[in-house]
């Protein structure tokens, strides 16, 4: 980022040993620091991300990002909008392939295997990193018929007549996978009597639920969440952050959002991006929210811009 013309700065501060000074904005231009973004988690790293380049065309969304990201929790990705965090979350399991004009350089390492090396299984892949988007997407099905979707793509159910009268149909594991999953996500209650209406005709917070329910059907290490509480009413958004926390005992979680107070009750660890697709700091959530070392990251947090 270029440096204001002193004469437009709406403030000067110094922070540490370095002068700092506010943009027209409200967002302060400082040197980001090696050690801001050194966060030692506690737990063994599930993905590994190291110097992460991503352009689309000529913009250069993500800017040498390395991160690593520890297994059974919730870590958030917070910033402004266009700072490069749902890129950052869509690099995960591969999801920017689909978008032709995106170049990345760099490296994901999931348990230690790079995704983005010759010969990966994208399908195998996107099993292992689900991902649950903004607006609720289930299928014009059934309720039953979302969630068993996925299993039945990868070939995890047997079901059907050709598989009845070759006597490999499993009905009774395809029940049992539905309402594990819905227990999962936290609708059984709400759904295990009319698992047959069109899932269209749910509310928005049951909806995002099943959703995610499709995504535990097929048995992920990984979720993906892009702000998945933004179209929701604050009841449903309630559910879905106490689903959030619940998954993290099994899974690894990474959820962007715009809302510092929904990161700050979900997530374990919380990492910032800054204008220009930069990862200005990583740490604990507590100690982002409370005692930030990057004055940017402060001023983002206390509104000045953003």
């Amino acid at each position: 980022m270029s440096q204001t013309d002193p004469a437009n700065a709406t403030d000067v501060t110094s922070r540490t040993d370095e002068q700092t000074v506010s943009t027209t904005d409200g967002e302060t231009v400082e040197e980001t620091q090696p050690e801001w973004t050194n966060y030692d988690a506690d737990g063994e790293t599930k993905l590994a991300v190291e110097n992460l380049d991503v352009h689309y065309g000529d913009d250069h969304a993500l800017k040498d990002v390395s991160i690593d990201i520890p297994e059974q929790s919730v870590t958030a990705l917070i910033g402004p909008s266009g700072c490069g965090k749902s890129t950052f979350l869509r690099c995960l399991n591969r999801m920017n392939d689909r978008i032709r004009s995106a170049s990345i350089n760099g490296t994901v390492e999931l348990d230690g295997e790079d995704i983005y090396q010759d010969g990966v299984d994208l399908v195998e892949l996107r099993k292992r990193v689900g991902m649950v988007f903004q607006s609720p997407n289930p299928f014009p099905k059934s309720i039953r018929a979302n969630v068993s979707y996925g299993p039945r793509k990868h070939g995890d159910i047997e079901t059907g007549l050709l598989a009845q009268l070759t006597g490999r149909a499993d009905p009774e594991r395809e029940e049992e996978l539905v309402r594990l999953s819905l227990e999962r996500a936290a609708l059984w209650e709400e759904v295990s009597d009319r698992l047959e209406d069109n899932a269209l005709g749910l509310s928005g917070g049951q909806q995002q639920r099943l959703c995610i329910a499709r995504c535990l059907a097929v048995d992920p290490e990984v979720i993906l969440m892009d702000e998945p509480a933004s179209a929701l009413d604050p009841i449903a958004t309630s559910k879905i952050e106490d689903l959030i926390e619940d998954l993290a005992q099994d899974y690894t979680v990474v959820v962007v959002t715009h809302s510092m107070q929904q990161a700050a009750r979900v997530s374990d660890q919380t990492a910032v991006f800054l204008t220009g697709g930069e990862l200005v700091e990583y740490d604990d959530t507590e100690k982002i929210f409370e005692s930030p070392e990057s004055q940017r990251v402060e001023d983002y947090i206390s509104g000045k811009f953003g």
